[in-house]
């Protein structure tokens, strides 16, 4: 799309049937609405669409494509590649659509696209329900369920995109449709882990599944002298645990005064973090040898509310502070990807950096290719590279960093990743193409149906094909 000034009678004409607000460079609460959380993202839209309901999102889809505007589309605004803001386009802002509503007798929720996880938390659990989320509540629903969601039931329930029921969404032609497995089947199939190339969603019908109200949670710390040692508890435990059971590791320093002794806080550690989803006398049971395997620095483990364990991570990644993350599907956890998962931990240039470790399989490898276009199913394990800091100065360091790992850990990957750890969007089309493999010219001929001149086209891109762009004209039939 092209980037230039919005002609002023085709603004006036779209501000008059707009029913939200129509934020401009020149207001007052511009700049805080084009932040968003990671803050190495410096983005001046051009406009700012903050829509009401789905009247406003057709409406911004139609002006920002007879226009030939450049769009970003915004959720929750958490997505660590900042594809939620753009320079000089149009941002169509969701952020004000948050209503979540659970219908506790067939277990399902309705959740509009604006909504965080914590919003979606809060409802479902005054029913002793949930749907797998992600690992940080103020996450928004919409760009994590779209690349996959690998959230804390993951094991148990599967991804977030395995729960869905159904999805409402405006295409780029500006018509309003809904996709399941009844309607639009194919929509829905890359909906379910194809990022946000086909439309702007508005709204979720999720599964839900009895957990909590308390949950047994593992969240226990040892040393990084003993990391080679955890770690290979650690791949050893999740060979045999049951799939109550969702785990990660994170290494790193991670220093925080009110956590650990003083002689360890600057010292670097090894966590093991999740939950069980089931009964917290069977799950303290069954978490227990995971706290045995060494001395622990601190152990947190126990039961805990699952809206409480939902929000843990929360403080650690705080609005502004500077983001880049990176990740590998990986084949295994061998001696040597352990050990050089050990050394990348001790190199990290940031204090608050960590390099994780997921444990998949479960619920997640129970669903095929052609049900979902989530490609990370064939692994047992997710790397997951973070590089968070404070201060810009600090940036080709950290970016540094986590590029100079990744490109040392792929001799234990197939080079796939996972689409909501992505780096930045220009690394994006070669990924997209080893990720998805034989899958990816399905997602591109649904790509040149429904958004043939790539509209969409902030997100981890699914370029439409050269004939698509070339002939323009209608979506869809």
């Amino acid at each position: 799309m092209a980037q230039h000034a919005i002609p002023l009678e085709q603004l006036e004409q779209f501000e008059a049937g707009f029913h939200g607000d129509l934020i401009r460079p020149d207001d007052a609460d511009y700049d805080n609405a084009r932040s968003v959380w990671n803050g190495m993202i410096d983005k001046r839209p051009a406009l700012i669409a903050r829509c009401r309901g789905v009247k406003d999102v057709i409406s911004a889809v139609d002006f920002a494509r007879e226009n030939e505007l450049l769009v970003a589309v915004r959720g929750g605004g958490h997505n660590v590649a900042g594809t939620a803001v753009c320079d000089d386009g149009l941002v169509i802002d969701l952020s004000e659509m948050q209503s979540v509503r659970v219908d506790p007798d067939a277990r399902t929720a309705w959740v509009q696209a604006g909504a965080t996880w914590a919003d979606v938390d809060r409802e479902t659990q005054a029913f002793g329900l949930a749907t797998p989320g992600g690992a940080v509540s103020e996450t928004g629903v919409a760009g994590l369920t779209l690349g996959g969601g690998i959230g804390h039931l993951r094991c148990k329930y599967g991804l977030t995109c395995d729960n869905l029921a159904s999805v409402n969404l405006v295409t780029a032609d500006g018509e309003y449709l809904t996709a399941s497995g009844d309607e639009n089947p194919d929509l829905f199939w890359g909906l379910r882990g194809g990022g946000g190339n086909f439309g702007v969603v508005t709204g979720f019908e999720f599964d839900l599944h009895p957990v909590g109200p308390e949950v047994a949670i593992c969240l226990v710390f040892y040393s990084g002298d003993r990391m080679v040692e955890v770690l290979e508890a650690y791949r050893d435990y999740v060979a045999d645990a049951p799939p109550e059971v969702s785990l990660l590791t994170l290494s790193g320093m991670m220093p925080d005064e009110d956590l650990f002794p003083t002689d360890a806080v600057h010292e670097s550690k090894i966590a093991i973090a999740g939950c069980y989803a089931g009964s917290v006398a069977d799950g303290e049971r069954t978490l227990a040898p995971l706290r045995e395997i060494a001395e622990p620095i601190a152990d947190f483990s126990g039961p805990m509310p699952y809206v409480e364990f939902q929000q843990l991570f929360d403080e650690d990644y705080p609005d502004g502070m500077r983001y880049y993350w990176k990740s590998l599907y990986l084949d295994g956890l061998s001696e040597s990807a352990i050990d050089r998962i050990v050394y990348w931990s001790d190199v990290s240039p940031s204090p608050l950096s960590t390099v994780d470790v997921w444990q998949l399989d479960g619920a997640i490898a129970q669903v095929g290719l052609e049900d979902s276009a989530f490609a990370g199913r064939h692994a047992p394990f997710l790397l997951g590279v973070e590089a968070n800091w404070e201060h810009p100065v600090d940036d080709d360091a950290n970016l540094e960093w986590v590029r100079d790992c990744l490109d040392d850990m792929r001799q234990f990957s197939d080079g796939s990743v996972y689409l909501n750890f992505p780096g930045f969007l220009k690394e994006g089309e070669d990924m997209m193409r080893s990720t998805f493999g034989p899958t990816y010219e399905r997602l591109v001929a649904l790509k040149d149906e429904y958004d043939p001149t790539n509209l969409f086209s902030l997100n981890q891109n699914i370029t439409p094909s050269e004939n698509a762009q070339t002939d323009g004209g209608e979506c869809h039939e």
